[in-house]
C-alpha cells in the first residue's frame, strides 16, 4: 500500500499474500490437482493407488483412504479433502465423486472468469444449479424397503465394484445386507441403524471366499490353557477389566528373609491369594471368562481345573462389544462379580485351527460380526474398506428408503435438465448455470476413460439416449454399450448423490469468491 510516495506495511513479514485472479487460479489449480489424484480410481474398472509412508504400504482405490493419506499443504486443496471427509462421514461412499465434482465445478468457473463473468454471478448461478440438481435427484430417486433384499444387495454390490472383494461380491453383499437388516431398529416411524452394532473382524492367512457372518461376537484370541474345554454350551460369561495376578506394590519396600520356612510361607500366601481370585470367578457361576489384562499361570490352572474357558488380553473395543452383545457387565475386580453381571450366550467355542473365539447365540440379537479373511494384510485391509463402504450404503438406503441409478445415468440427466432450466433464468447466471450443468460431464467421461473407451463417443451416445427420454441410460463399463442401468442393477443410495453434489457445489461457490489469500508462513 502506498501513501504519499511512502510504502505502508500492514502485514507481518512472514505473511505471503496472493491477490485477484492469481488467488482464484491458485485454488482452482489445487482443487484440480486433487481431482486428478483420485480420478483414475473412479468406477469398477478404476485403477488402484499405492501409498507409502515409511514402512507402511497401502494399496487402495478408496477415495477417502487416498485423500486421508495425502499430506496436503495448500488451503484450497485442504478444503477439497474436507469435502471428501464429510462425504465419508455422512454417507460412507462417493468420496471420489465428491472430489472430482469440486475440481470440475472450479474448472468450469475458471473458464467463466476468463470470459469476464464476475465470481458473484458464478456463485449465484451455482447455487441455483445446485438447488435444481437436488430437486431432480429427489424426482429421479426410487423407493426401497428394508425387506427388498434383492435391491439392497445390488446397492451393496455397486459399492464394492472395482475393489479386491469383487470375486466374492454376491456372497459379501448378501452377508452385509443380512448384518445391517439384523441390527436395524424398526420400532419407531423411522429406521435407525447404529453401525457400532456390526463388528468387522479381520483374520490373515485364509482365502477371501471364507467370509462369514456370525450372529454374535468373534474375539481374536484363543483360550489361555489347552486343558480348558474347547466348546462351552449355555455360556455364563464373566468380564473383568483388571489383571488377575499379584500386582506390585506402589511403594518400594524390602523384606528380609532369614529362613526357608519364610520363603515357603510367601509362596503359600501368593498361591492362596491367586486361588482366591479363581474361586471368586468360579463361585459367581461363570463358565467363560474374558479378561482385558493378563491372567496369572496359577489362576489359569485353577480355572482350567474347574472347566472355565478363559481369554486374556482381550482388546477394549471387543470387550465392550461383547458386553453389549451378551447383555453383561464389565467389572473391575473378581469380587464384584454377581449373577446379574454375567453375560449369557448359547455357545462359546475356539474355531478350528485359528486363534479365534466365536461367541454365538447372544442374548442381544442386534449384535453381529462379519469375519473377513485374506491371504495377506493388504488384501484383508482392502476387503475391510469394501465391507465398510457396503455397510454404510445399505445403512443410507435403509434409513432414507431411497436409491438412484448409477453408471453416469443421473449425472447425464442432470446435465441435460439443468441446461434446459438455465435457459428460463436469463442473465449472467444463466451462463453460470450452463457451466454448472456441463461440469457433470466429468463423471461419464471419467468412467469411459477408466474403462478404456473414447470419452467423447460415449458422452455423445449418453446425451442422445437421455434426450430421447431414456433417463436410466448409463455406461456399461465392461462392454462399452449405453444401456438401461436399472436393468443392469447398478444402484446407489440417494444420500450419496445428494451429499456429493451439495458439498461440492457449496465448496466450489465458496472458493470462487476468494480474491485474496494471506498465508502466514510458520518458522
Amino acid at each position: 500500500m502506498q501513501s504519499s510516495g511512502q510504502p505502508v506495511i500492514i502485514l507481518r513479514q512472514n505473511v505471503e499474500q496472493t491477490r485477484g485472479f492469481e488467488a482464484q487460479r491458485s485454488n482452482i489449480l489445487a482443487a484440480k490437482a486433487i481431482m486428478e489424484a483420485v480420478r483414475t480410481t473412479l468406477g469398477p474398472r478404476g485403477m488402484d493407488k499405492m501409498l507409502v509412508a515409511g514402512d507402511d504400504i497401502t494399496i487402495t482405490n478408496d477415495g477417502a483412504t487416498i485423500l486421508s493419506e495425502l499430506s496436503v499443504q495448500h488451503p484450497g486443496a485442504k478444503m477439497v479433502v474436507e469435502v471428501a471427509t464429510a462425504q465419508d462421514d455422512e454417507c460412507g461412499d462417493g468420496t471420489t465423486t465428491a472430489a472430482i465434482m469440486v475440481g470440475s465445478f472450479l474448472d468450469q468457473a475458471e473458464r467463466l472468469i476468463k470470459m469476464g463473468i464476475h465470481p458473484t454471478n458464478i456463485s449465484k448461478g451455482y447455487s441455483l444449479g445446485m438447488r435444481k440438481a437436488l430437486e431432480i435427484i429427489d424426482e429421479l430417486s426410487i423407493t426401497v424397503t428394508p425387506d427388498d433384499k434383492e435391491t439392497l444387495q445390488k446397492i451393496a454390490t455397486t459399492a464394492m465394484l472395482g475393489k479386491t472383494i469383487e470375486a466374492i461380491r454376491e456372497k459379501a453383499s448378501a452377508i452385509v445386507v443380512d448384518a445391517v437388516g439384523t441390527v436395524a431398529d424398526r420400532s419407531g416411524e423411522r429406521i435407525v441403524i447404529d453401525e457400532d452394532d456390526i463388528l468387522v473382524k479381520t483374520q490373515k492367512g485364509d482365502t477371501i471366499d471364507n467370509i462369514e457372518l456370525v450372529h454374535g461376537v468373534i474375539i481374536g484370541k484363543a483360550r489361555v490353557d489347552e486343558q480348558m474345554p474347547k466348546i462351552v454350551n449355555g455360556a455364563k460369561v464373566a468380564m473383568i477389566s483388571s489383571p488377575l495376578e499379584i500386582t506390585k506394590t506402589q511403594t518400594k519396600s524390602k523384606i528380609k528373609i532369614s529362613s526357608s520356612e519364610q520363603v515357603a510361607a510367601f509362596g503359600d500366601a501368593e498361591r492362596a491369594s491367586l486361588k482366591k481370585i479363581a474361586d471368586q470367578i468360579i463361585a459367581s457361576g461363570a463358565n467363560v471368562l474374558l479378561c482385558q489384562k493378563g491372567i496369572a499361570d496359577a489362576v489359569q490352572f485353577y480355572l482350567a481345573k474347574a472347566g472355565v474357558y478363559s481369554l486374556e488380553d482381550v482388546p477394549e473395543k471387543e470387550m465392550k462389544y461383547a458386553a453389549k452383545a451378551l447383555c453383561g457387565e464389565i467389572v473391575n475386580k473378581p469380587e464384584d462379580l454377581t449373577v446379574e453381571t454375567l453375560g449369557t450366550a448359547e455357545q462359546v467355542e475356539q474355531m478350528d485351527g485359528e486363534d479365534l473365539t466365536k461367541i454365538s447365540g447372544c442374548e442381544n440379537a442386534k449384535a453381529v460380526t462379519i469375519l473377513i479373511r485374506g491371504s495377506t494384510q493388504y488384501v484383508v485391509d482392502e476387503i475391510d474398506r469394501a465391507i465398510n463402504d457396503a455397510k454404510r450404503v445399505i445403512q443410507d438406503a435403509m434409513e432414507d428408503g431411497k436409491y438412484t441409478i448409477g453408471g453416469g445415468a443421473v449425472e447425464t440427466e442432470l446435465l441435460i435438465r439443468i441446461r434446459d432450466y438455465a435457459a428460463t433464468i436469463g442473465g449472467r447466471e444463466q451462463i453460470a448455470m450452463e457451466a454448472f450443468a456441463q461440469a457433470f460431464e466429468i463423471i461419464p467421461i471419467t468412467l469411459a476413460e477408466n474403462s478404456g473407451y473414447n470419452p467423447i463417443d460415449k458422452l455423445v451416445a449418453l446425451k442422445k439416449a437421455h434426450s430421447e427420454g431414456q433417463k436410466n441410460a448409463g455406461l456399461n463399463v465392461y462392454t462399452g454399450a449405453v444401456v438401461d442401468m436399472a436393468a443392469e442393477g447398478v444402484f446407489e443410495p440417494m444420500r450419496v448423490k445428494r451429499q456429493a453434489i451439495q458439498s461440492a457445489a457449496e465448496t466450489a461457490a465458496l472458493l470462487i469468491r476468494v480474491d485474496d489469500m494471506m498465508v502466514t508462513q510458520s518458522h
